[in-house]
């Protein structure tokens, strides 16, 4: 999935455009999504037991390096990233407010928090919902019907994101503003989430019983294409593992790692 929308509509439904093949900012989206989900998999887990910052940091100053070559524009991050940001916020100031490490406790939660979610945001974005799904059912051996389900959700976001402002505009033609009132700005908020979230399952109830009248998910299918998996996919797994274990090795060295049950 490539980070600028396709407005025209496929099958009712506007899709994200299939990412370019050419460039060295697209590097990470030429890469098989498999691959890219192992590695987020593989970092996500690797950070799980080291809570200081010095570990996390390392692993996080790596991601952040790959951005360039992921084909995704400062506005995408920005929106897709910002509610990630929020969350590590957040998570340090509870951390620091109420843990027991202070200011240090406080920063480790939040880059490792960062560090985790970061590389999964880069696989998703970063990947054409058709090709993830050909990746999961070829590549990982998942079962044909979470993957489908997968590459629905993928497909729907657009459209979810289309559905929000609708449901923005019609509330607003309706006098329902907040104005400078913070207090119904958060009301007015979560009413639409209510709403977005009931469009949401009427739109999934409809999907889904689509695509059991196609009988999805009944019996052995035929694919159109193959995922292939190349050099660069085994290196980006490769260099996954190295960056975890220098994170570890650096944090180690330094005196400053701290495990999760230490």
């Amino acid at each position: 999935m490539s980070v600028s929308e396709d407005r025209g509509r496929r099958g009712g439904v506007p899709t994200p455009d299939a990412p370019g093949a050419g460039g060295a900012r697209r590097w990470l989206v030429r890469l098989n999504p498999a691959a890219k989900l192992l590695a987020a998999l593989l970092l996500g887990l690797g950070l799980v037991p080291a809570v200081d910052a010095v570990t996390g940091g390392v692993v996080l100053a790596g991601v952040l390096l790959v951005l360039p070559f992921s084909g995704i524009d400062r506005r995408t991050l920005l929106v897709l990233g910002g509610p990630f940001l929020l969350m590590g916020l957040s998570s340090g100031l509870v951390n620091y407010l109420y843990g027991e490490h202070g200011a240090e406790g406080a920063l480790g939660a939040a880059v490792r928090l960062l560090a985790i979610a970061l590389p999964g945001l880069l696989a998703a974005v970063s990947s054409d919902p058709t090709e993830m799904a050909d990746g999961l059912v070829q590549r990982l051996r998942v079962p044909e019907r979470p993957a489908m389900g997968v590459l629905a959700a993928l497909r729907l976001i657009p459209l979810l994101a289309d559905q929000w402002r609708t449901v923005t505009l019609a509330r607003r033609a309706r006098g329902l503003e907040a104005g400078r009132n913070p207090v119904r700005m958060v009301t007015l908020f979560f009413g639409r989430l209510f709403a977005l979230l009931v469009r949401s399952i009427r739109t999934g109830t409809l999907l889904a019983t689509a695509m059991d009248a196609r009988a999805f998910g009944t019996g052995p299918r035929t694919r159109a294409r193959e995922s292939r998996w190349r050099v660069g996919d085994t290196l980006l797994l490769a260099g996954a593992a190295l960056l975890l274990a220098g994170a570890y090795a650096l944090s180690a060295r330094l005196g400053t790692l701290v495990l999760l049950f230490s």
